[in-house]
């Protein structure tokens, strides 16, 4: 377990149990979602990634996407 982590279950265990619960349950939700992606990057096969791409670098031609950080 890390430091941070350490010191984050720390403060949990003061609270009290309706308030760790719910931290808890917050905290299995994004593991679990966390996981779900993986799943699904890893499923990704070579030819979706490379159809994402092109649609990508399509978009990108035609003027269809804008900055990251930018304003829309």
């Amino acid at each position: 377990m890390t430091d941070l982590l350490q010191q984050a279950v720390a403060k949990i265990e003061r609270l009290p149990a309706e308030d760790q619960d719910a931290i808890a349950a917050r905290i299995l939700a994004e593991v679990a979602d966390e996981e779900a992606w993986a799943t699904r990057i890893h499923a990704t096969t070579d030819d979706q990634w490379d159809r994402m791409a092109e649609a990508a670098r399509r978009e990108i031609a035609v003027g269809d996407t804008a900055p990251l950080g930018g304003h829309l």
